[in-house]
């Protein structure tokens, strides 16, 4: 239900602003703050009055602030909506990564890989894609490489575990 209502506003406001990616930059440091135990509490609190809170967030921005920006904060402070910025923010990079069809993604395994490497997987991926996609290293405990592209939906695993146990089921099968 959040991301229904966080897509609303989202679209509201990309079809009033002019520079989208600054006021996306904003938004994302907003994400940021809001998402923290304290704001959040402080956003959802019924003893707070709305106004409060929208000049809470709105001290953030500052006097050289996007005047569509501050309207938009304005707005969600009268509908009670300031707890969605996190929402919003994340909406409005979802599309901002559809226009310039650049995604990010997340390379999972015990070892890194070399710059090479990567960029090799990067070049693999935009072939099959068409989207240009940078990809971070995380270590896990994961024996294998586990690829993913969460907003393109896209997940690659290779695991020793699984290709060991796909070899046995084709050595069963064939016996």
């Amino acid at each position: 239900m959040e991301e229904l209502i966080a897509k609303r506003y989202a679209q509201a406001l990309s079809s009033v602003t002019k520079d989208l990616p600054a006021i996306l930059e904003v938004l994302n440091v907003l994400s940021e703050v809001t998402s923290s135990v304290e704001v959040k509490s402080a956003l959802t609190s019924p003893i707070i009055a709305s106004e409060k809170k929208t000049e809470m967030i709105l001290s953030t921005l500052g006097k050289d602030a996007d005047v569509s920006l501050v309207n938009f904060i304005k707005i969600l402070g009268e509908n009670s909506r300031l707890d969605l910025i996190p929402a919003i923010a994340k909406v409005l990079n979802a599309d901002q990564q559809r226009i310039s069809n650049e995604y990010e993604g997340v390379v999972k395994s015990t070892s890194t890989l070399n710059a090479k490497a990567l960029a090799d997987l990067e070049k693999t991926l935009k072939k099959y894609t068409g989207s240009t996609i940078k990809l971070t290293q995380e270590k896990t405990d994961l024996e294998g490489l586990r690829v993913s592209v969460d907003d393109l939906g896209i997940e690659v695993n290779f695991s020793k575990q699984r290709v060991k146990e796909q070899l046995i089921d084709f050595i069963k099968k064939s016996l």
